[in-house]
């Protein structure tokens, strides 16, 4: 026997108690990034997706997708303007995010999903109330706050075998509107009202690093507690402070633990859930 089948077996060996672990659990992936772009990323991130929910784990995928709102704003001539970090959204550029997060992006995700042997069911955070919201501020036009998540629509998907595949709009509270939610937000209001056992949010960097220069300072675990000191230091910093904060959230309202992942690197959701070599920051 070739020792490339014993190491596969090994593989598979080691990862038994992992799925015993998580078997029957409720894990959300927040899926966005790099991932979503490159081809070979977006079928190793699917195809993850799919063996977890084929050995018995419920997955939850809620996706973002400003590059393509960014893409097609441009198709359409009309530029894209940030405040503080997030997309102002007017009227036409809200019309623009609905048709393109729940439409194109939505569905082209859960079809993927399906052509690789799942069974993928698209939802939009406005089907069934599931996320609802007020205006955020003024100063950043239809970007709401999330208020309530209804969590039965994705409850009765998964209970029939589904993967959930979630946009993020959401339902206005405060007028006939729809908002537009920032992705790692709305993941970690999912997670919490479905009593996750896990966040996953795959970003563009391998974590939190100590030197946010140099990738070898991962720091593969933060208690919440140490939380303010790394934001003090500059540890957490710029765009990771909303991605912390986030998973600070979900982990003191309920999810067992919280995992900011690299989704450059290939199958780095089974690397982290299945192995004994977690790649990630985990919070908890």
């Amino acid at each position: 026997m070739s020792s490339s089948h014993v190491e596969r077996a090994q593989v598979l060996a080691e990862a038994l108690p992992y799925i015993q672990k998580y078997y029957g659990k409720t894990i959300v992936v927040k899926y966005g990034g790099n991932a979503m772009i490159s081809e070979e990323l977006r079928r190793a991130v699917i195809s993850d997706i799919i063996l977890l929910h084929l050995v018995g784990i419920r997955v939850v995928v809620v996706h973002g997708g400003g590059p393509e709102i960014t893409d097609m704003l441009k198709r359409l001539g009309k530029p894209s303007k940030f405040v503080d970090g997030l997309r102002y959204t007017d009227q036409e550029t809200m019309d623009v995010v609905q048709q393109v997060l729940c439409g194109k992006v939505n569905k082209d995700l859960v079809a993927t999903l399906n052509r690789m042997g799942g069974r993928a069911l698209g939802l939009c955070g406005m089907d069934a109330g599931l996320f609802q919201a007020r205006k955020l501020d003024e100063k950043y036009g239809l970007v709401g706050e999330v208020v309530q998540v209804d969590p039965a629509v994705v409850n009765d998907a998964l209970a029939v075998g589904y993967i959930p595949v979630v946009s993020t709009v959401a339902q206005g509270v405060d007028g006939e509107t729809a908002y537009n939610i920032n992705a790692d937000t709305a993941a970690a209001k999912l997670a919490v009202a479905l009593h996750a056992e896990k966040l996953i949010l795959l970003t563009d960097v391998r974590g939190l690093l100590r030197d946010p220069k140099d990738e070898d300072t991962l720091i593969p675990e933060v208690g919440l507690s140490q939380v303010p000191g790394l934001v003090k230091d500059g540890v957490i910093q710029g765009g990771m402070i909303p991605k912390v904060d986030c998973c600070v959230e979900a982990v003191r309202s309920g999810v067992k633990n919280t995992i900011i992942l690299d989704g450059r690197i290939p199958h780095s959701i089974l690397i982290e859930l299945l192995s004994d070599s977690g790649i990630g920051t985990m919070l908890l």
